[in-house]
């Protein structure tokens, strides 16, 4: 057989990433980082449904209080395509360790300003604004995080585990939508209603700082992947690489984005939405509420690492139509049953959106990170993640409660599940990309 210059460079670098322990090394690494990064966007949202209307826009009045407090859950959503252009260009560039190094340090202090943020009752339209531009700062951050984290594991895995390994980021996303509902949830039972409106809220936000330094001393120790380094050396880098992804790929770019809608949509909606509804309009309490949201974390857990297990035997593709089928057809019935006041049914709801939403994103790192070129791939790859991020997250739990109290809960289930048929399309549309070589 004959074996190029290229082979010879990289051949050593992959078979080391095929021993266990040096492929476990590096998903920890990257498993760290998207707990930290779900962590913090997870009590920010789960913040917002509960304590942020009065804490920071008590002016505004109830109903107005909580459009104002998602409304900058969407902030950080429209930051993050700008991020993911940002790190992407670096980490295509410079490389995926340094890019992730610093995606992980911006997301990290920025949670913790938040903790020490005071009231909009103590400094005024002060602290909403200084609440906005910590989400811009977040949003940045993990527009360059997810889609690093995912190709620092695909690039580095034989490519027969290459979905089970590169679902490490999502699941680490998984366990901390759990850790911070935990983390609220014990916060909450520990001490009264008054003392966590006021201060208690606080706690989960300032305990990042531990998994901060968790997570950069894991990542300072990576090294970089061979895949990219291949690359760089034998065919040098692009001097733009977003403008190159979009010459060069832009089919598979909007393609890409419309895959991951659902899930997106369906992890929060849950996580303001339904959480907004259960615990103000259900009147289910608090613990209840964040108890079943610990429970969607170890669901998505488990089935996206089924649904990624899944693909490497039979495709990316047959697992991403069906879990995309299967959310459209679910959404028109969420909302209609969610509204019978029924704790139960409520505790199912979120427990089968969080089913759902993993046996999407469980394969989406694998199938993302083999759609594209080397030379491109973090810009490309990040941008599909958080365009979908904007389609699917921010916008619905924006307009879910004007469309539901103007038109009935029916008419948001038919809006959400004309855009998800939108992405069982997209899924149609793509090619099977298992099997594919990293090495362009």
């Amino acid at each position: 057989m004959h074996v190029t210059k290229a082979d010879a460079f990289v051949r050593p670098a992959i078979q080391a990433s095929d021993d266990g322990k040096t492929m476990r090394r590096i998903a920890m690494a990257s498993y760290v980082g998207t707990l930290i990064e779900f962590y913090d966007l997870s009590i920010y949202s789960t913040a917002a449904a509960i304590v942020f209307p009065s804490i920071f826009f008590s002016r505004l009045g109830e109903a107005g209080g909580t459009v104002a407090a998602f409304g900058t859950i969407g902030v950080a959503f429209v930051a993050r395509p700008l991020g993911s252009i940002i790190f992407g260009h670096f980490g295509d560039l410079v490389g995926r360790k340094s890019t992730l190094v610093t995606c992980l340090l911006m997301m990290g202090l920025g949670t913790i300003m938040v903790g020490f943020l005071p009231s909009g009752d103590q400094i005024g339209i002060l602290a909403p604004i200084l609440l906005v531009l910590l989400r811009i700062l977040q949003g940045l951050a993990a527009g360059g995080e997810f889609a690093g984290a995912t190709l620092f594991v695909s690039e580095s895995a034989p490519p027969h585990e290459r979905g089970k390994w590169s679902s490490m980021p999502i699941r680490g996303g998984a366990i901390a939508t759990s850790l911070a509902a935990l983390t609220f949830l014990l916060t909450s039972l520990t001490m009264s209603s008054e003392a966590f409106h006021s201060w208690g809220w606080r706690v989960p936000f300032l305990l990042s700082s531990v998994l901060l330094v968790i997570g950069l001393y894991i990542r300072v120790k990576m090294e970089e992947t061979s895949v990219f380094k291949r690359d760089a050396t034998h065919k040098g880098r692009s001097d733009i690489p977003f403008l190159a992804a979009f010459r060069a790929q832009k089919r598979e770019i909007f393609l890409g984005c419309l895959v991951e809608v659902p899930a997106f949509a369906l992890l929060y909606l849950v996580l303001t939405y339904v959480v907004n509804f259960g615990a103000n309009d259900l009147k289910l309490g608090y613990s209840w509420v964040l108890a079943m949201t610990v429970l969607s974390g170890l669901t998505t857990l488990a089935s996206a690492t089924y649904s990624s297990n899944l693909s490497d035997r039979i495709g990316r593709r047959p697992v991403l139509i069906a879990a995309n089928t299967l959310a459209t057809i679910w959404v028109l019935a969420l909302f209609p049953i969610l509204h019978s006041s029924s704790a139960f049914i409520f505790g199912l709801c979120v427990v089968v959106s969080a089913l759902i939403n993993g046996m999407i994103f469980g394969p989406v790192g694998a199938f993302m990170s083999e759609l594209f070129k080397t030379r491109y791939r973090y810009t490309a790859v990040g941008l599909c993640y958080n365009a979908a991020g904007i389609l699917g997250g921010a916008i619905p739990p924006l307009f879910a409660g004007h469309i539901i109290s103007a038109y009935g809960s029916l008419a948001f289930g038919g809006v959400m599940a004309a855009l998800f048929a939108c992405s069982v399309l997209s899924c149609v549309a793509l090619s099977e990309t298992r099997g594919r070589s990293l090495l362009d």
